[in-house]
């Protein structure tokens, strides 16, 4: 991982470990899809400011784009994780803050 301090470093590890997108059933963990990064670099000034809600995580979601195809298609990072990937999301990042 590149310009991450160690407690960023953990945080994109579990989110890549269990965060996943769902294209037609199959599952793409973010870490594999090299998207953790990018998404723990975003929402982890949430932690430290102590700001976190579902609704700047799902703007910050919204504001990532996934390229598909090569490029002939972009979509958001929120529309490809399901309801319960987006709640289990929360709630790693409440218990983070919780233990930082």
């Amino acid at each position: 991982m590149t310009n991450l301090s160690p407690k960023m470093e953990k945080l994109a590890a579990e989110i890549g470990e269990n965060i996943y997108l769902d294209v037609a059933k199959w599952h793409l963990y973010l870490a594999d899809a090299h998207l953790h990064i990018s998404l723990t670099q975003k929402v982890y000034p949430l932690l430290e400011d102590d700001c976190l809600n579902i609704t700047k995580v799902t703007q910050i979601l919204k504001e990532i784009p996934v390229i598909l195809g090569t490029g002939k298609l972009t979509v958001n990072l929120f529309d490809l994780i399901p309801e319960t990937g987006i709640k289990n999301l929360m709630n790693l990042l409440q218990d983070y803050q919780e233990n930082m």
